[in-house]
């Protein structure tokens, strides 16, 4: 990798630093942010009704499941390749093929396979599309790693993570919600469409930034070389596959709890429906604003700790608080509020992880950032997994444990992670640190501008 990025203090341009600059948002591609919402806004349209509207036409539940399901390997899928095609042609262009993707993928799927009600057609149409989002959004994360400020890179990730938990599904779900009265169901996906599009064209248009258009792995691989070597970096470098089973651990009970606690909220809690998707709303609310929150912390205090004890931890007791205080109080629902707030915002302590995942692999940001992927593709089958496979025989306190379980041993993992010394910063020296203080191969704190775990 031959791009060096901007000092911080200057943005490379020799002014004062801008708005952004000081806010932890490369000036340079802070119009990507801009569209990675808008860009997630219109997938999350969807998220809150496609589901029901398929089954609603006809489709058996099974089926409209499996689709689902179909869709989530491709993403995983996709989200590896995100990485590493990254290294090999740039993040720019990848995003252009995600962009891409979408639009034929959803036009395919909205004005052949729907209209017919045909099974494969949907699992084909939908399938497809779930390639779609994870080349972009996922480039565009490899695309900061390789030109955020090292003091700041866990800023920056924080800001990316809120835009895309803004997008998805805050807004997309609300937006869905004004939409469908006024053009329907049907019609509201072809909005859908047009969103996405505008806010792909935000971020590759505005965007002039020339890293990510360039090839980011080291000259002279060959890109075989390099997509073996996106998986071949799980062993090569154990720390990355650490950081690998920590991103699948992050997630899974989050994506098992959107399969588990719906029923349970409100058929054994006693809350009504409405009731459960503000406590979603307000779950993923929080979310966006902790991202930015912990993304700060991290560079304050170091990202591996932020990762283990906020996030892991933190997890950790929230997700047995989220199951063990609604059991005990009832449908209080203020009481639910408060719980679900500090789940959405204990996930937010792994966002550092982004910036940490890199900082071990600086020579390889996109097969680093594609195993990170791998693991957040990952989690997206190991929660629902769980869940089909241990809430008959354990129930839901059962299942609870086994995430609070994948939560403490990520937690583990990470305060067992020894980071190579040659990851710390190489600025001026700095004053002696106190007794109490991580050494420098344990602990990083504005890393190099690379990404990873």
């Amino acid at each position: 990798m031959t791009n060096t990025p901007v000092p911080p203090a200057t943005g490379g341009t020799g002014r004062p630093p801008s708005f952004f600059t000081r806010a932890g948002i490369p000036q340079s591609i802070s119009y990507g942010y801009l569209g990675l919402l808008i860009f997630m806004t219109g997938v999350g349209i969807e998220a809150a009704y496609l589901a029901p509207y398929l089954e609603g036409l006809g489709i058996p539940a099974a089926d409209v499941a499996m689709v689902f399901t179909v869709y989530g390997v491709t993403g995983a899928v996709a989200a590896w390749f995100a990485g590493a095609l990254s290294d090999l042609w740039g993040p720019r262009r990848v995003m252009w093929l995600g962009l891409g993707t979408f639009a034929l993928t959803q036009v395919f799927f909205l004005a052949v396979a729907v209209p017919s009600k045909a099974y494969p057609l949907l699992l084909l149409g939908y399938g497809l599309r779930g390639l779609a989002f994870p080349l972009f959004a996922y480039a565009f994360l490899v695309w900061i790693a390789a030109v955020a400020p090292r003091d700041q890179m866990g800023t920056a990730m924080g800001w990316f993570w809120s835009a895309f938990s803004a997008g998805m599904p805050t807004l997309g779900s609300l937006g869905a919600s004004l939409m469908i009265p006024v053009v329907g169901e049907y019609g509201t996906l072809w909005v859908e469409l047009g969103v996405v599009a505008a806010g792909g064209l935000v971020a590759l248009l505005l965007v002039k930034e020339k890293t990510g258009s360039a090839r980011l792995a080291p000259a002279g691989e060959s890109p075989l070389a390099g997509l073996v070597g996106s998986l071949t970096i799980l062993y090569r470098n154990p720390r990355v596959g650490a950081g690998a089973a920590v991103r699948m651990f992050n997630t899974a009970s989050q994506f098992g709890f959107m399969v588990m606690l719906p029923a349970w909220f409100v058929h054994t809690i006693g809350l009504t429906n409405g009731q459960w998707l503000r406590l979603v709303a307000v779950m993923f609310g929080t979310n966006i604003l902790t991202n930015l929150l912990f993304g700060i912390v991290g560079d304050k205090v170091g990202w591996r700790t932020t990762v283990a004890w906020f996030g892991g931890i933190g997890c950790t007791a929230s997700v047995l608080v989220l199951y063990y205080v609604p059991t005990a109080v009832g449908s209080q629902y203020a009481v639910a509020l408060l719980v679900a707030v500090l789940y959405g915002a204990t996930l937010s302590g792994y966002v550092p992880l982004s910036a940490l995942m890199t900082a071990i692999a600086p020579e390889h940001k996109g097969q680093a950032m594609a195993a990170l992927n791998l693991g957040a593709g990952a989690s997206t089958f190991l929660g629902p997994l769980v869940v089909s496979l241990f809430l008959g025989p354990l129930g839901v306190g059962g299942v609870v444990w086994i995430f609070a379980g994948f939560h403490a041993f990520s937690a583990l993992l990470m305060l067992l992670l020894k980071l190579p010394a040659s990851t710390a910063p190489a600025a001026a020296p700095a004053p002696p640190a106190p007794a109490t203080a991580a050494p420098a191969d344990q602990d990083l704190v504005g890393a190099p501008a690379t990404k990873g775990l």
